[in-house]
């Protein structure tokens, strides 16, 4: 009798158990035939425009300018042009610098800033946080003046030479992404458990102590997209980049936009060598995801520790 009801009793739990196939069927919002020809779509939207850009860069600028998806000649002569005609080898070189910096800095200084923020109560705490809020709606375009003014004061009355540096690129960067990447960290270490510091402080740790050994090794997820997110700023900037860079210290958005405006004219445009540095330019970045998309995900969600 007992051994019939523990069977009756176990079978509905077994048949939803934790990622069985039947809980599975249950949770889909869609019919498994129109999912799969959504997520069709929608990859062709992705690749088809990737799949051309690569194409191009392999074919000749006329064969382009015909409208040829598939080259009738294929060359990698594009890709090794690029590093000459589009000065790209210095841009690169600047991006990485400005942007990987900013990037680490802008995720140190944001989880510190947060645990702030998160864990002591202090006068105008809440002040800070909806001001973090304010700030991401003001618009670059309005900023780019007054940045540039008083980058251009401080050579005038510091005798400090910023603009054309690139640690003054760098210092614009991380003032725009010091906000969001405190914002992102501070939902993050809202979910974190606060027992796990009070164990900590018991033993003898310090505040920073349970910064660095209990608070950083929890937090990676979110340190990674706010680091990801300030690189991403830096990388794709071509606004700040054009004011206050010089051709030494210009990054590589700004050489592909100089590059692209040079070849406005009546002659066919070098569109192979604009497509080969254009793959160029992204690799990086999906590098970098490819490498840190399991953190991605965690930060994103904001899901803490469970």
């Amino acid at each position: 009798m007992s051994t019939a009801t523990t069977a009756v009793g176990t079978a509905p739990q077994e048949g939803f158990r934790p990622g069985s196939r039947r809980q599975h069927e249950v949770t889909r919002l869609l019919p498994g035939p129109l999912l799969a020809i959504i997520l069709t779509v929608l990859c062709a939207l992705v690749l088809i425009p990737v799949a051309y850009i690569f194409l191009a860069s392999l074919n000749s600028d006329i064969g382009v300018a015909r409208g040829e998806f598939f080259p009738s000649t294929f060359s990698f002569e594009n890709y090794s042009t690029i590093w000459s005609s589009v000065g790209l080898a210095t841009g690169l070189t600047n991006s990485v610098l400005v942007a990987g910096s900013t990037a680490i800095v802008s995720a140190l200084m944001s989880i510190a800033t947060a645990y702030v923020l998160v864990r002591y109560q202090f006068r105008g705490r809440l002040t800070i946080l909806r001001g973090l809020l304010a700030l991401q709606s003001v618009p670059g375009t309005l900023m780019v003046l007054p940045v540039f003014v008083l980058f251009s004061s401080a050579a005038s009355y510091l005798g400090i030479q910023v603009i054309g540096t690139q640690w003054g690129l760098f210092v614009t960067y991380l003032t725009f992404a010091m906000p969001f990447s405190t914002w992102v960290m501070v939902t993050y270490l809202r979910g974190l458990p606060r027992e796990l510091e009070e164990a900590a402080r018991i033993d003898g740790a310090s505040n920073l102590g349970v910064l660095v050994r209990i608070i950083l090794p929890l937090s990676w997820p979110g340190v990674v997209v706010s680091g990801i997110f300030a690189f991403l700023l830096g990388w794709n900037d071509v606004l700040f980049a054009s004011v206050m860079t010089r051709p030494e210290s210009q990054t590589a958005a700004v050489a592909l936009q100089i590059f692209g405006a040079s070849q406005e004219g009546g002659a066919i445009p070098f569109y192979g060598q604009m497509m080969a540095a254009s793959l160029v330019c992204a690799a990086p970045v999906v590098i970098l995801y490819l490498i840190f998309q399991r953190y991605l995900v965690g930060g994103l969600t904001a899901g803490g520790v469970k």
